[in-house]
């Protein structure tokens, strides 16, 4: 789907293949309502990739009346914790979805299962297979060579009913016994050349303790799954594609009124983005992250740390709609969804990241007759230490309430704000142009910049025009406004600015076994800034402008604000710049 990047793709009516087979098959009365579910492993976090599949099916439901499963594919307790599923849970509500009914597992399915493969054998479509995977591994073949038949693919029916009870009954030591599909090993298809059912696996699953010694794998669980919870249409990503006649072979061998089907689309590629899950766990086990939700990781965890919205991830992926064919998403469409999101819900507010000091030498007598000299608009007081607060909303269009700003006789502008020698095109503070705005503020002028013994500048001595607040006299021409934070009643703050995890922009090409040399030096700059205080009492989570600097957010687990009880420590994580990169 192509979008206007200047509408709301809520207004834009969705249509994709997807779509259109729905459409067809509820006007066809195919189904008398449309079932689908998210159905991951939890084996892990969450990321990017996994956001598109949540939003598309539980989106889907929305859109024509359905209904979406939440079911978690559970087969595998060697990788899968119970942390990964309560995890799952709260990343589905987060992005603002709710599921049908209880959370819905494959291990419930697990009696069920056991009984379908019992029919697969008494039909003669499955068998107890002895060999070492090593042996069935090779037996396989490969894309130019046909796989070889199994020695037990011929046994009896009795036999194989014995074998596989064994199996269950825990006969069998991992690795010595499987269940394998009787279909055909000379398929061009090597799903299809007698996959395996069910493994022996004694291990302790998170759901079903040590209730069972043998699991089934996800190729035959999944479709059977699917097919006990009634879902109309079964979506994945395309490399499933190759996966559906065993998907099909499944539902149909056992037998279904109305079995489920399987459609792929496209999965969710971003430049720079990495979405491999053993990538993403080597990244937190080899410790070159500070874990699952670190800010700089694509997992739904880290991206809800780093700030982002899930307004601003719907929006992302209702953008880079629905297709089957794969193709790669550059990140500023993600950094503009995100952007979109904030710009009409964040707070404002300002911080200095490189404060450079001012000292406002004509401040007490600048300011003393500050109520008759102010525009009448102008919302502001003095108190008994002379600071004069100025009271701003902390959004230009929403009411969020206001902020008291303090304006004192010293000041931090940021360095780059003043130059001495000023490159071509500046439009701040020099020697040339010595005369600017304070943001809500009064015009500065530069009357002296101070220099250490190398020559750079440490400290401006300025003065205020007192007939400037909020006023704009004629006359005076100034040009630039920039942003200010008090010196003696600005907080100090840690600002972590990020860039992307990874300088390769292609992450097929990213490799596993050298992961530290492919991480970008400068994807965590921390830098020690001041902030005005309604930022430094901010709770942790809130997310805000920083005018001129971008949209940042209050650190969700190293953040404490600052109170009348507590010093605090105000830490911030840069979510995304200002500037919208994207056409």
């Amino acid at each position: 789907m192509t979008a206007d990047a200047n509408k709301p793709v809520a207004d834009v009516e969705k249509n994709d293949f997807i779509r259109a087979i729905i459409r067809d098959d509820l006007a066809q009365q195919k189904y008398s309502q449309m079932v689908t579910r998210f159905p991951p492993e939890p084996n892990g976090y969450l990321h990017l990739g996994h956001v598109k599949s949540i939003c598309l099916n539980f989106g889907l439901a929305g859109e024509f009346g359905g209904l979406c499963n939440l079911r978690f594919d559970d087969t595998n307790p060697e990788a899968e914790e119970q942390e990964f599923v309560d995890n799952i849970k709260d990343d589905v509500k987060w992005l603002g979805f709710e599921w049908t009914g209880e959370t819905r597992y494959a291990s419930a399915y697990f009696d069920q299962l056991y009984a379908w493969a019992v029919k697969l054998i008494e039909q003669g479509d499955a068998y107890v297979d002895l060999q070492t995977l090593d042996e069935i591994r090779e037996n396989r073949g490969n894309f130019g060579q046909v796989g070889k038949n199994s020695p037990y693919r011929d046994a009896s029916v009795e036999e194989n009913l014995q074998r596989f009870a064994d199996m269950k009954a825990g006969k069998y030591g991992n690795g010595e016994a499987v269940l394998r599909a009787k279909i055909d090993m000379a398929s061009p298809n090597m799903n299809m050349r007698d996959p395996i059912l069910y493994r022996v696996m004694h291990k302790e699953h998170h759901q079903t303790g040590n209730d069972w010694p043998i699991y089934p794998m996800y190729d035959y669980a999944h479709p059977l799954s699917d097919a006990i919870e009634g879902i109309t249409h079964s979506i994945c990503t395309l490399e499933f594609e190759d996966h559906r006649p065993f998907y099909d072979w499944v539902v149909e061998k056992v037998g279904f009124d109305k079995p489920p089907h399987q459609y792929e689309f496209a999965r969710l590629n971003v430049d720079h983005i990495l979405t491999s899950k053993r990538k993403l766990k080597k990244l937190v086990e080899d410790n070159l992250v500070t874990g699952w939700d670190d800010p700089r990781m694509p997992t739904i965890a880290g991206m809800r740390r780093r700030g982002y919205t899930p307004e601003g991830l719907r929006d992302f992926c209702d953008r880079v709609g629905v297709s089957k064919s794969d193709g790669v998403v550059a990140f500023e469409l993600l950094e503009f969804s995100i952007r979109q999101s904030l710009e009409e819900s964040a707070g404002r507010g300002m911080a200095v990241l490189n404060p450079l000091k001012v000292t406002i030498t004509n401040f007490d007598e600048a300011v003393a007759d500050f109520e008759t000299l102010k525009k009448a608009t102008v919302n502001a007081h003095r108190d008994a230490d002379g600071t004069l607060w100025l009271v701003q909303p902390k959004h230009p269009h929403l009411d969020l309430g206001s902020r008291e700003i303090p304006f004192t006789p010293t000041i931090f502008i940021d360095h780059a704000d003043y130059e001495l020698t000023p490159p071509e095109g500046y439009k701040r503070l020099s020697p040339q142009n010595p005369e600017i705005r304070l943001r809500n503020s009064y015009i500065l002028k530069v009357e002296e910049p101070v220099l250490d013994a190398e020559g750079n500048v440490v400290e401006l001595k300025a003065t205020i025009d007192p007939k400037t607040l909020g006023n704009n006299p004629e006359g005076r021409k100034v040009k630039g406004v920039i942003h200010w934070v008090s010196a003696s009643l600005g907080m100090p703050a840690e600002v972590r600015l990020y860039e992307q995890l990874f300088t390769q922009q292609d992450p097929a090409k990213i490799d596993i076994d050298n992961l530290a040399a492919e991480i970008n030096p400068n994807s965590l700059t921390i830098v020690e800034a001041v902030v005005e205080p309604s930022l430094a009492a901010a709770a942790a989570g809130e997310r805000f402008q920083f005018e001129r600097e971008g949209y940042f957010v209050t650190d969700s687990k190293d953040h404490t604000p600052v109170t009348d009880q507590s010093q605090g420590k105000p830490v911030f994580n840069r979510i995304v710049g200002l500037k919208d990169g994207f056409k």
